[in-house]
């Protein structure tokens, strides 16, 4: 084999992840796929839930505080797309 060809490298480098927004139920104010950060449960949230003086869509109860953290502005996301989320932000997810 010559020794005169080019050989290139790629190094490893980290790549930057993305932080997702953690809400609180009564913060939430936008459209979009959220995971329970406690449960894992999955909750989709579309633009019609959230229109002001209509009946919630979304109603929940708990004795603690649930944090959200927004996968995706897409609440029909699919959910393969939403478990690979969970994933890569060390989100144990439960759906």
């Amino acid at each position: 084999m010559p020794r005169n060809e080019e050989v290139s490298t790629q190094s490893a480098q980290a790549a930057r992840r993305l932080v997702l927004p953690e809400v609180t139920w009564e913060a939430v104010n936008e459209p979009g796929a959220y995971v329970e950060k406690g449960s894992g449960d999955l909750y989709r949230i579309p633009k019609e839930a959230l229109i002001p003086g209509a009946s919630p869509a979304i109603v929940k109860e708990s004795r603690g505080a649930s944090v959200l953290i927004k996968l995706s502005d897409d609440p029909f996301v699919t959910t393969f797309k939403a478990r690979l989320l969970c994933a890569q932000h060390n989100i144990e997810a439960n759906f």
